[in-house]
This record gives structure tokens, C-alpha cells and sequence, in this order.
């Protein structure tokens, strides 16, 4: 059986995982690999997590949750890879990491589909007003005499970003009848049209013409608020904004005055530019935002997933293979 957290490493090698726990299968693929497997709790001070990156003098650091920056990367002279148990690497400095020479690698499609359910259900949940019935029922009300719902057949979705999410997305979308607008600049010529989705060239035609706009690309220097002031402006009043990317994506303090303002009809947020957010935000006291705590990839397959590729990862690279080209993260595009 694998060592859950073990205190005294007995193998050749040793990681640091940024959580309580990771999937056992992991665990025994690593252990059967001559790697030792240790944790610091989430959210931890990087101070915390270098300190014990130094003591442990780690090889690899597989990244769950909290941030990794230049001290924690910077803390054992035996670090030669970064891993993400996941897909977003906005908490790793992978500038610093790319000064060392140390890659930082993502678990590319390991948690797309249950990010992509996570998406629907929050869509679903703002479409039906779900968050508002539930509560007026239980005080004893019954607002159905004056309650027109909304159809989600014909509504417009449209999404920011096709990659491996956003893909899923519009599959379950369209599934339910949805239709399908996309915008991302960097898709290939012709694969949005090629798949019978409509793509929208200008992101501002599609912020008018959606009922639900839905983020799925990076946090870059290029997205950092991308979804601000004038960007809500240009959303129908009727209309909902998603987020189940990164919360930097989004100026909050924009989206709470548009919400209290009503200029748009409600949001739904999984993640945040500060986590965890402030108990104090603006956004709780509104009753037309959802908030699920950035859980939308964790589910048992993912979990599952998401910790065995970056094993996998971890083990090439202290075998002397090179890194997946294709998971390594570019220190100029995710410098944000």
C-alpha cells in the first residue's frame, strides 16, 4: 500500500505535493519508481512550503493548490521539475522557474470533461434561477402565479476560448440544444467551423450576441481582465456571465457594479483573482452571483487523472527523458 504522508523518506528520490493528498494510484506509481511522496497543507505561505522544499530537499514539486514562487522554487538545489496537478499554472512563477532551467509541466485533458459538467451546471443553475426558487420556496413562498422561466433550447452561448474545455463545453451545450459561438484568436483556420460551430472573429459581437458568455482560456498578460467595465458593457442586460477558468480573467470590482447595478442578469464564478477571496467581497451581498469554490475539475476521475499524468511527468523527467513538449508551459505566454 503506498505511504500516505510519510514522515522519513526511505527511496532514492522525493517529491512535495501542495496539498493533503493526492490519488494513491499516483502515490504507488511514484513509490514503484523510487520516489518518495510528501505533503504541505493548501494554501500554505510560500515561506511554509520553501522551508520544508529545503529541508526535504525535494527533486520535483507537483503543484495542487497555494502559490509557488521564486522562494519555494528557489529553496532545493535538487528541484528539476514543476508539475500542475491540473491545467492553470497562474500560481507558479514559471519565469523563475525558467531562469533555473527547471520545466514546469501542465496535466494537459485530465479534468477538461468535469470542468466542462461544471460549466453546464452553473449555466443550468443561472438559466433556471435555481438559487432563487430554492430559497423563496423553503421561506414558505410560492412564486409560481408570476414566474416565466427561461428556455435553454435557442439560447446563445458563446465561449471564450476552444481548447480542450472550451471543446467539451460546446459539445454538452449543443447537446442540449444550445447554440454555439466561439471566439479564440488562436484556433486553427477553419477547426471551429469544421466542428459546426459559429465563430465570432471580434470578441466584442460576441459579448453582444451571446444569452451566456462562458470563459475558457488561460490567465496571460494578454487575459488579465479581460472581462472588465466596457466588456460587461457590451453584454445584453438579459444575459449571464461564467467563469470556470481563472479568476484574474475577470475585473471583479467591475462585475460586482454591473451585477448590483443590473446591468447584466447574473454570474457564476469558480474562481477568483484572490483565493480564498475575501469574506468581505462586494460579490456575497448579490444575490444574482453563484459562487462554487474552484472545485469544477475535482472529481473522483479527474483527481484520479489530473495526479496520475503529472506522476508520469515527474517520473520522465527524473529519468533523464525530455519533458512533453506539449505540456511545458511558456514562461512569455503565462507570465501574468
Amino acid at each position: 500500500m503506498p505511504e500516505d504522508h510519510p514522515t522519513k523518506g526511505s527511496r532514492a528520490r522525493r517529491i512535495l505535493v501542495t496539498h493533503n493528498s493526492i490519488a494513491p494510484s499516483a502515490i504507488e506509481l511514484l513509490n514503484r519508481h523510487d520516489i518518495d511522496v510528501f505533503f504541505s497543507p493548501p494554501y500554505d505561505p510560500p515561506e511554509i512550503v520553501a522551508e520544508r522544499a529545503c529541508e526535504l530537499a525535494v527533486d520535483a514539486i507537483m503543484v495542487r493548490q497555494g502559490k509557488v514562487n521564486d522562494l519555494v522554487i528557489g529553496a532545493s538545489p535538487r528541484l528539476k521539475v514543476i508539475v500542475k496537478h491540473g491545467v492553470g499554472i497562474d500560481n507558479i512563477d514559471v519565469a523563475s522557474a525558467a531562469r533555473r532551467g527547471i520545466p514546469v509541466l501542465r496535466s494537459l485533458n485530465s479534468n477538461s470533461l468535469a470542468v466542462a459538467e461544471h460549466t453546464i451546471a452553473l449555466v443550468l443553475t443561472l438559466l433556471k434561477e435555481i438559487t432563487w426558487l430554492d430559497p423563496a420556496v423553503k421561506r414558505g413562498e410560492w412564486p409560481k402565479p408570476t414566474f416565466i422561466g427561461r428556455d435553454i433550447a435557442g439560447s446563445v452561448i458563446g465561449l471564450i476560448g476552444f481548447g480542450a474545455i472550451g471543446r467539451e463545453t460546446a459539445r454538452l451545450a449543443e447537446a442540449l440544444g444550445m447554440e454555439v459561438t466561439i471566439h479564440d484568436p488562436m484556433a486553427a483556420p477553419g477547426a471551429i467551423e469544421a466542428l459546426g460551430y459559429t465563430q465570432a472573429d471580434r470578441l466584442d459581437d460576441l459579448l453582444a450576441a451571446a444569452d451566456i458568455i462562458s470563459l475558457h482560456c488561460p490567465l496571460t498578460q494578454a487575459t488579465r481582465h479581460l472581462i472588465d467595465a466596457a466588456r460587461l458593457a457590451r453584454m445584453k442586460p438579459t444575459a449571464f456571465l461564467v467563469n470556470t477558468a481563472r479568476g484574474g480573467i475577470v475585473d471583479e470590482a467591475a462585475l460586482a457594479a454591473a451585477l448590483a447595478e443590473r446591468r447584466i442578469a447574473g454570474a457564476a464564478l469558480d474562481s477568483f483573482a484572490s483565493e480564498p477571496p475575501a469574506a468581505d467581497s462586494p460579490l456575497w451581498s448579490l444575490p444574482s452571483l453563484v459562487a462554487t469554490p474552484h472545485i469544477g475539475g475535482v472529481t473522483n476521475g479527474s483527481a484520479r487523472a489530473m495526479a496520475e499524468i503529472a506522476a508520469r511527468h515527474i517520473i520522465d523527467v527524473l529519468d533523464g527523458k525530455a519533458p512533453d513538449a506539449a505540456s511545458l508551459s511558456s514562461p512569455d505566454a503565462f507570465a501574468a
